[in-house]
């Protein structure tokens, strides 16, 4: 392979490489939820990350639904929001971890901002504490996001849905309350396009990699030739 073939083999490469990050760093813009722990029956910190507006419209508020399998919430009080917690009726009375009689669960938890709004390219992280229900693990947990902005709004649900899957659960949860005490960074995991930076790192490293095995290559073949 002679000099030039080498060169434009690189010139390729790059810009495969620019096409193929261009491509994944929009597909990881969009509402997505990590958690501290995906143990079924655990205690867990659900952290939920807006990365944008509406189309540059600033965000004035985000609608959080809780899967139907979950009864209480605690959710993150953030200074420039007002916080809430909007309840619904259980189709059949259960008991929370303390034995008490409970006939209603929270449904959805709403932040409002009260300061203008978040503005366009700035990010938040809204954070609920609550325990995860005790299923099999593999079962995947949706939790729909309603962004509301000055102008628009915007539905994350469908394809952009941001869940959490269970893994097995290792015993000791709290109970369906809400009120764990387990903290961030035990066994986190991103969803809904999560991993998308993770991979796009990875090309990068293969594309310098190979890269620079060209220029190596060539520079063998000019002291050849010298």
């Amino acid at each position: 392979m002679n000099r030039n073939t080498l060169a434009k083999a690189g010139v390729a490469l790059a810009a495969g490489t620019a096409l193929a990050l261009a491509a994944a760093i929009p597909a990881s813009a969009h509402v997505s939820v990590s958690a501290s722990s995906t143990a079924a029956g655990s205690s867990a910190i659900l952290s939920f990350n807006l990365p944008h507006g509406c189309d540059g419209s600033p965000t004035t508020s985000v609608d959080i639904a809780l899967p139907e399998e979950i009864v209480g919430a605690t959710p993150t009080v953030l200074p420039g929001w007002e916080v809430e917690k909007v309840m619904e009726p259980l189709a059949a009375g259960t008991t929370d971890a303390h034995g008490n009689e409970v006939s209603e669960r929270v449904g959805r938890v709403v932040y409002t901002s009260t300061a203008g709004g978040l503005p366009e390219g700035y990010r938040a992280q809204f954070d609920i504490q609550l325990t995860l229900p005790d299923l099999p693990a593999g079962t995947e947990l949706g939790f729909p996001v309603v962004q509301g902005c000055v102008e628009g709004e915007t539905v994350w649900d469908g394809d952009t849905l941001p869940t959490v899957t269970l893994t097995a659960s290792q015993g000791g949860g709290h109970g369906d309350d809400g009120h764990g005490d387990e903290e961030p960074g035990a066994g986190a995991q991103a969803s809904s396009g999560g991993d998308v930076l993770a991979r796009g790192l990875g090309i990068g490293g293969l594309a310098v990699g190979v890269v620079g095995l060209i220029l190596a290559i060539l520079a063998r073949q000019r002291r050849t030739t010298a």
